[in-house]
């Protein structure tokens, strides 16, 4: 007896005023007798962007509260999830109704998982307002919160219905919250093809904003590399939604953590408070480029033209004064283990992953190659 699942598929959605269209695409997916939409926010998004969410989805009929949520990693957490479930059951939301996530990762991540498991599943839809989310986190339908013990370690599947991604929002972004998105793109070049490598670097070298490009040109080319990473990280999903742990070629979702492995470590040593997520992905790809050249696996253009495009991408926060030894404990426990054993993602080229059982990985290399990307001068040039 076979039991026939049922494929799921949503639109995303690019462009500048898009938030428009959020209560279009939301009746467009919902049931007619929807009526409650529950915007999940945090306060600097919220007054920036919240009245244009509301007309659109008050002008589709819904009845619309908003529950906002604190800023930052620290917020991912059990303690918000059980206020966000509750604010869901006083508004006595039902299966029909919708999640509005208006924010970045945090918000897409807290609210995608609180709608996972209220009532065993209701829709959601993401709104994401960063640019690493817009590219990353909004597509995939990962979920989740972080613990004591860890970074995204409680969590669920959960595909949104719709996404809605409005390029206006990226305007008013502090510069930290763009370098840690660019990170993210570069990650995704670097595993994904060389034209969207070459395509990404292209973008942050300080002569493109010299050239005679009007706003709205280069405004189109940023649209235009937002979905190109967006069908990269789209078409991966699709192969192996809910990363296989067989897999361990290079279109295996797993291939999207290239970076992650050391970055987490580094989040939860800082207690969430020093690096944004795509920061600590800079750093994490450049540990794992160091590794894989000791390893024979990684060729040094391939660690030149990373460090060159995430120097682009902008400052990051010190880690030097982080202690190798405590990152390599963390990255013991690192979600990615399979049979209790870390799979590494390396770099063959750019836009060619590897992944590589942690057992072939000496801890004396990994030693080496934090204590040597985590050193002042190591992304100086």
């Amino acid at each position: 007896m076979k039991l026939p699942r049922k494929e799921e598929s949503y639109v995303i959605t690019i462009g500048s005023n898009a938030l428009n269209l959020l209560g279009e695409r939301a009746r467009k997916i919902l049931h007619e007798k929807s009526c409650r939409a529950i915007i999940v926010s945090n306060k600097t998004v919220f007054n920036l962007y919240g009245e244009k969410a509301i007309k659109s989805l008050s002008a589709s009929g819904f009845d619309v509260s908003s529950f906002l949520i604190g800023d930052g990693e620290r917020f991912k957490s059990f303690k918000t999830l059980e206020k966000t479930l509750q604010f869901f059951s006083e508004k006595k939301l039902e299966r029909n109704d919708v999640v509005i996530a208006l924010g970045g990762g945090v918000v897409g991540d807290l609210s995608g998982f609180a709608s996972a498991v209220y009532l065993r599943g209701i829709a959601f839809i993401q709104v994401p307002t960063t640019l690493l989310s817009q590219i990353d986190s909004s597509v995939g339908g990962k979920t989740g919160v972080n613990s004591s013990f860890g970074k995204n370690l409680i969590g669920a599947f959960h595909q949104p219905g719709a996404v809605i991604i409005d390029t206006d929002t990226l305007k008013t972004l502090p510069k930290r919250e763009l370098t840690a998105g660019f990170c993210e793109a570069i990650k995704q070049g670097a595993i994904g093809s060389r034209r969207l490598f070459d395509d990404t670097s292209l973008f942050l070298k300080p002569e493109c904003d010299k050239s005679k490009r009007t706003v709205e040109q280069r405004d189109n080319q940023f649209s235009k590399l937002i979905a190109a990473q967006c069908a990269f990280k789209a078409e991966i999903v699709a192969g192996d939604e809910r990363e296989s742990i067989i897999r361990t070629d290079n279109r295996s979702r797993r291939i999207l953590n290239f970076g992650h492995t050391a970055a987490h470590a580094l989040e939860t040593i800082t207690n969430y408070k020093r690096f944004r997520h795509g920061e600590a992905v800079g750093y994490g790809m450049l540990v794992a480029a160091e590794i894989g050249k000791r390893l024979d696996i990684t060729p040094p253009d391939a660690i030149d033209s990373l460090r060159l495009a995430i120097n682009l991408a902008g400052k990051l926060p010190r880690a030097y004064d982080l202690s190798a030894t405590e990152i390599i404990r963390l990255i013991q426990h690192d979600k990615k283990s399979v049979g209790g054993k870390i799979m590494w993602i390396f770099l063959e080229q750019i836009g060619r992953a590897k992944i590589v059982d942690g057992s072939q990985v000496p801890s004396k290399i990994v030693a080496e190659s934090l204590r040597t990307v985590l050193r002042k001068d190591y992304l100086r040039f």
